[in-house]
């Protein structure tokens, strides 16, 4: 069960990462060339909420069953001697929650202007802030704060 959830996690990385660069781009691409707001896009901001969403639940079941992270609450001030286990422990969902949190805000936000315009603004802000964070948080095999390979 964990490996398959560690497994749909991994899958759940990368949907996240191609419907937020594809929301960015619409958003942009709205914005500065003054489209409208079509139903497509707003379907595009609404299923990059929920793509983020179910990653988050995944997340939070793996975090949960995770033996690192139970060794740094159960074993605190050892652990957090280890960047490796703070990462995990803290600093990763620490970072993920207020990127979800950024996404759901600026979905909700972009989802009750008024205008065109202000809705690719919204969009573009929340959604862009969020996705730079979310790669700032993701354990990448080149990353120097934790190192996690390609899709485990």
């Amino acid at each position: 069960m964990y490996q398959t959830l560690t497994f749909l996690h991994s899958l759940f990385r990368w949907l996240v990462l191609l419907s937020l660069v594809y929301s960015i781009f619409k958003a942009c691409k709205g914005y500065f060339l003054n489209l409208e707001f079509s139903k497509i896009v707003d379907s595009l901001r609404h299923w990059t909420a929920t793509v983020v969403h179910v990653q988050l639940v995944l997340g939070i079941i793996l975090y949960s069953k995770s033996p690192t992270v139970k060794y740094f609450w159960k074993n605190f001030n050892e652990a957090k001697a280890s960047f490796d286990i703070l990462f995990f422990g803290l600093i990763h969902i620490a970072l993920m929650l207020f990127s979800i949190v950024l996404i759901t805000i600026g979905s909700a936000l972009a989802k009750r202007k008024s205008t065109d315009k202000e809705k690719f603004a919204i969009m573009l802000i929340y959604f862009s802030i969020a996705l730079i964070i979310i790669l700032l948080a993701i354990p990448w095999p080149f990353s120097p704060l934790a190192q996690r390979p390609y899709i485990r």
